[in-house]
Order: structure tokens, then C-alpha cells, then sequence
């Protein structure tokens, strides 16, 4: 807010009114408000600007925020329902060590848990996998 002062010929000092030069505000989002906004954001068919424009944001926000997300600086919420990951056993094999020499996964570690990815794995199974150690190791 700027204030004007105005000193006229006969030395008077004439005081106007404040005049508001723009609108300042600076809100504080919490790390869950963050996780619902992204998750609406990245939700399939959804436009950053539109979302952007709903929660009263910049879209350059909402995608800092994205990749804020994605680096792990807070975590989306977690679904309504919970998902389960199909178990596959696997017959006993005469050479094992032979066969996991052989075979291409990832393997993911979080604190002391140690998540491996087979290769064509689902990417919905290992994010429900990741999501389920991430809550586990807090």
C-alpha cells in the first residue's frame, strides 16, 4: 500500500487516499493439500492449467509441485481402496543361482527393505508395492 502525499502551492499538505497497487498474499499449502491438487493434476486425461485455475494457482505451482512429487518431497494420497499384488510362485529349480544370474530385474532399496523388480513387471503392481514400503518405513 502506498500512500500519497501531495504538497500544494500554499504549502499545504493535502493527504489522499491510500492507493492499493496490486493484491499480496502468500498462502501456506500443506504437504496432503499438495498430494490431493497433484494427484487430480496427473490424473489421466487432466490439464495442469485447469487445475491450476480450480485451487486458485499458477501453473508453473502446480508443476513445481508435480516435480516436487516426483522427487519425493511429499507423497500423493493413497487410494481409496486398497490394491493387492498377485504372489507367483515359482516351481524350485535345480540351478537357482544360474537362473538369478540370468534374469534382468531392478532392485529398489528403502531404509533396510529391499524391493526387486522383475523384468515386465507391472507398473501399476510395483507402484502399489512402493507405495505399501514407503508407508511401512515411516
Amino acid at each position: 500500500m502506498h500512500i500519497m502525499v501531495d504538497i500544494s502551492d500554499d504549502t499545504n499538505v493535502v493527504w489522499r487516499r491510500p492507493e492499493v497497487t496490486g493484491v499480496v498474499r502468500r498462502r501456506q499449502w500443506s504437504d496432503e493439500a499438495k498430494g490431493r491438487i497433484v494427484a487430480e493434476a496427473i490424473a489421466p486425461r487432466a490439464v495442469i492449467a485447469e487445475v491450476a485455475r480450480r485451487h486458485d494457482l499458477a501453473p508453473q505451482q502446480l508443476s513445481n509441485w508435480i516435480r516436487a512429487a516426483k522427487d519425493g518431497r511429499f507423497a500423493l494420497p493413497a487410494e481409496e481402496t486398497p490394491s493387492f499384488v498377485p504372489v507367483v510362485v515359482e516351481p524350485a529349480r535345480a540351478n537357482r543361482a544360474a537362473h538369478e544370474r540370468c534374469s534382468a530385474f531392478i532392485e529398489i532399496i528403502i531404509d533396510a527393505i529391499k524391493v526387486r523388480v522383475p523384468d515386465g513387471a507391472n507398473s501399476r503392481d510395483v507402484e502399489a508395492v512402493l507405495r505399501a514400503v514407503r508407508r511401512s518405513a515411516v
